[in-house]
């Protein structure tokens, strides 16, 4: 992972990007999308997305490996200081660090920004089969996340019926005056990330 810099994505990322995710929409169901967005589309979801929150990729020599990014949690103004995480690996640079990585960086960045609770929203198999197993929880439970809710048969991909489960971390203190703020990519281009 030594050869791994994480840095922060631009919309000009979004072809790479949408490489990586057309893999989870088309043989997966870790997206319950059914089409591939349009890379215009995708370069729009990466542009709205830095408008407040970061978003960033894992690079080595070999290009883009992975990226993570937060948003919105729910989208009213009183869940301002949580914020739901997205990541996504190329397939064959899953288990080898690479997501920790990305995620400690995000969650570095959103605890900068005063967010005090993190969300995954995961895919959950009754059964593990060849579209969706239960790696995703596992590593969100790795990462600290605990499960706090689960919807039953509420996704249809693959002609199956999949769970989804709600995973939660708390990352910062709930004071009475609690700070949040937008992300700014110029002030949080930061010499350690790429190390």
């Amino acid at each position: 992972m030594n050869d791994v810099a994480i840095r922060l994505a631009s919309v000009d990322d979004a072809e790479e990007l949408l490489k990586i995710y057309a893999y989870y929409v088309e043989h997966t169901a870790v997206s319950f999308e059914y089409d591939v967005p349009a890379p215009a589309e995708f370069r729009e979801r990466i542009a709205r997305t830095l408008t407040k929150y970061p978003y960033f990729v894992a690079e080595s020599e070999e290009g883009i490996l992975g990226y993570a990014y937060a948003g919105p949690f729910v989208g009213r103004a009183a869940y301002g200081w949580s914020a739901e995480l997205t990541i996504y690996l190329a397939p064959d640079r899953r288990g080898r660090g690479l997501g920790r990585k990305l995620y400690g960086e995000l969650e570095a960045a959103l605890a900068e920004m005063g967010i005090t609770n993190l969300y995954a929203c995961i895919g959950l198999p009754e059964e593990e089969d060849e579209y969706l197993t239960r790696s995703s929880a596992e590593f969100h439970a790795h990462m600290g996340f605990a499960a706090v809710g689960t919807f039953r048969r509420c996704g249809r991909k693959f002609q199956r019926w999949y769970d989804m489960i709600w995973m939660e971390k708390i990352i910062g203190e709930h004071g009475d005056n609690p700070p949040v703020r937008r992300f700014s990519e110029t002030e949080y281009a930061r010499e350690d990330m790429a190390q």
